[in-house]
């Protein structure tokens, strides 16, 4: 009896300083770990942030360039009639969004969404204002109406999206 009670006043302390060390490695182990994994998201936003930027840059320009006004000034032939107006004009948003589809990657869920919201509606308007018009119309008659149903909506989606990427390139920094 004697012997087991010198022998738990040697085994007790040791257990004792054995739980400290366990605990006091632990610790320094779980800050060397969030150490670490802090150096790599730093070293990650250096790589990572330059490129979102560029993205949000992108589809800046993806926004301007689909723009009703820009396409129409851009693509605009008096040789067209509204009906070839209209595919050249659809051919080239279909073409711009193909184009940049590759940068959804890089933007939040909702900001692409708006995106491609903003391509829907674009279409649908030439859509709208190529079926306002009769066969024989060309095409400054169907920018003319594309104009007409632009100043009718309360809201430019083109400059509602462009405002979202703007606000989300702020939350960056």
């Amino acid at each position: 009896m004697n012997v087991l009670i010198e022998f738990g006043k040697i085994l007790l302390p040791a257990i004792l300083v054995l739980y400290a060390m366990y605990i006091t490695m632990k610790s320094i182990l779980v800050k060397e770990l969030e150490k670490k994994e802090m150096e790599l998201k730093v070293e990650n936003s250096k790589t990572i942030l330059p490129i979102r930027l560029q993205a949000y840059e992108r589809v800046a320009l993806f926004l301007e360039r689909v723009s009703p006004n820009n396409l129409i000034l851009r693509l605009n032939s008096s040789e067209l009639n509204a009906r070839e107006f209209q595919h050249v004009l659809l051919h080239e948003v279909r073409e711009e969004f193909n184009h940049n589809l590759s940068q959804q990657i890089y933007l939040s869920e909702e900001l692409w969404d708006l995106a491609t919201k903003t391509v829907d509606q674009i279409i649908v308007l030439i859509n709208t204002s190529a079926e306002n018009l009769d066969k024989k119309a060309g095409s400054m008659d169907l920018a003319r109406e594309i104009f007409k149903e632009i100043s009718k909506e309360k809201a430019d989606p083109v400059k509602q999206a462009l405002s979202a990427v703007r606000k989300e390139i702020g939350e960056l920094f």
